[in-house]
Parts: structure tokens; sequence; C-alpha cells
């Protein structure tokens, strides 16, 4: 096992925890690098408690939540020195422009590889279906996703008129309690963890409207959630949140759902689209 700072705080705090809070730290203790690529709710069913548990392991670590319990927990480990265990981070220092350029190349491929072997065609048609027959279509994401959400948006309004992009968490919930059955709304979020996506669908779903996830996790709190859910296939640890591998990875559903959409409703796309066209030429020199 990986000795560090943040593991021996687990080792000297293990003794005041609760029995589900013991199983929790038993599980980190025994496999400290997996658990920074898990989602809360992976890691409590590899313990076999509830998400509750280890919203309470961490903070009795004195941590806010799984996320920066996981950020210490990757700090700890690239504070080991580096001939024993290399930072992840610094794998490309000492390269030569050649050599990131080409490990930056294979790590979008990767990730592009990873999203389309998740792919499910089934999934991709409800989704599909879920826009089709929606009177208003909603993207929201937080932060970094927010900037898909955004691109998103942007592509569905030049061939729909019915795509729609909130930036504000608040607004985000208060659209959401306006949603009715005739609505969808496009949750993104790699993690699937973050507090304002989940209120948004909770309150969406609880509307009675449509919700679909773009995500990296299967399970999550934000998954609970969502009638279909899109995997990307990009791996992020807590270091490397916001990476343009888990973008690249995300943007790639988005086009597809773009591309197949468009060809479905061929007549109607290319009149929107050449409306926007021409409402926009005047922008541009």
């Amino acid at each position: 096992m990986e000795q560090n700072h943040f593991v021996q705080c687990i080792e000297e705090t293990y003794h005041s925890l609760t029995k589900a809070e013991k199983k929790v730290a038993d599980f980190v203790l025994r496999n400290p690098r997996p658990v920074l690529f898990m989602s809360i709710t992976d890691l409590a069913d590899a313990c076999q408690v509830g998400e509750t548990s280890v919203y309470r392991f961490c903070r009795s670590m004195n941590m806010q939540g799984y996320q920066e319990f996981k950020m210490q927990l990757s700090l700890g480990m690239t504070e080991t020195p580096e001939k024993e265990n290399p930072p992840e981070s610094n794998q490309m220092l000492g390269d030569t422009l050649k050599e990131t350029a080409e490990k930056i190349m294979q790590s979008h491929l990767s990730a592009l590889r990873e999203t389309y072997c998740l792919l499910r065609q089934e999934d991709l048609e409800v989704f599909l279906e879920r826009i089709e027959k929606a009177k208003r279509v909603f993207f929201f994401g937080i932060g970094d996703s927010l900037l898909i959400a955004q691109e998103a948006c942007h592509k569905f309004a030049s061939i729909t008129g019915k795509a729609y992009c909130i930036t504000d968490p608040h607004m985000q919930a208060i659209a959401a309690s306006s949603m009715t059955q005739e609505d969808f709304a496009v949750m993104i979020s790699y993690s699937g963890a973050t507090k304002d996506n989940i209120c948004t669908a909770k309150t969406a779903k609880q509307e009675g409207a449509s919700v679909g996830c773009i995500t990296r996790f299967k399970k999550s709190p934000l998954t609970a959630y969502s009638d279909v859910t899109l995997l990307c296939g990009a791996a992020e640890g807590p270091m490397d949140g916001g990476s343009v591998s888990a973008k690249v990875s995300q943007l790639y559903l988005i086009d597809l759902l773009y591309q197949e959409y468009y060809t479905r409703h061929y007549e109607e796309c290319r009149n929107i689209r050449e409306k926007a066209s021409r409402a926009v030429v005047e922008k541009i020199f």
C-alpha cells in the first residue's frame, strides 16, 4: 500500500469511526489509487454502504465532501518520493515538444475510443427521441461542463428553435421549476456529483420533465434522476478537473447527437440553419 500523510491521518482517526465509516476506511486504505477514479456511488457500492456513509466518512476526516477527500488523497500520493511513485501530473516533465504533442494526441484519441466503446445504440436512440419529442431542450452544466452545455446549445440552436442554455445556477433551478412533461433537460457533468446539477435535475424530474445525462459514471447522485445516460470515456483524476480529454469525449457525444438529428430532420434543419446563417452574415467582414 502506498503510504502518505493523508493515509496516516485515516489510520489515526480509524478508532473513532462508525462501523459503516470503517468499511469505507478499510477499502480506501487497501485501494487508495483506484478510489481516485471512483464516483461516490461506486465507492459506496464497493464498500456495501450508502452514499451518506461515504459522505460522513469524508466529514469525519474534516473534508467538506467527497471531491475534497479525493483531492487530498491524490495530493498525499504526489508527495511520495518520485523514485518510488512518479507523480501522475508530471508524466511529461522532461519530454520534447514532439513527445508532448504525441502524448496529448494519444490521450485525446484514447478518450474518444473509450467513449465510442461505451456508446450503446439503444441509449442514443432514446436520447434522440427525447430531443425530437421535446417542446424545449435545456442544456445544463456547471463550471467546465457549462462550456460543453453552451456549445451543445449553440449547435442545436442553429438547426432547431427549441434549444436553450442557462448559465446561472439559480436561474437553472428556476427554469427547471417551470418545466413540463413536454421538456427535456440535458445535464452535462463529468462527475455526476455537482450539487447544483443534482438540484436542477431533481427539480426538473419532479415537474415531469425528461432528464438525460452526459457523464463519466453510470451510477452517481445525478444519474439517479436520469431517464437516459450517455457515458464519456476520459479517465480524470481529482487533480485533473476540467481536462481537455474529458471535454473532447463529451463534445464527441454532442456532435454525434447533432449530426444524427440533422440527418433525420434534414429539410427542416437545413432551412433553419440557412436562416441562422443569414442572420449573422452581416456581422462578419
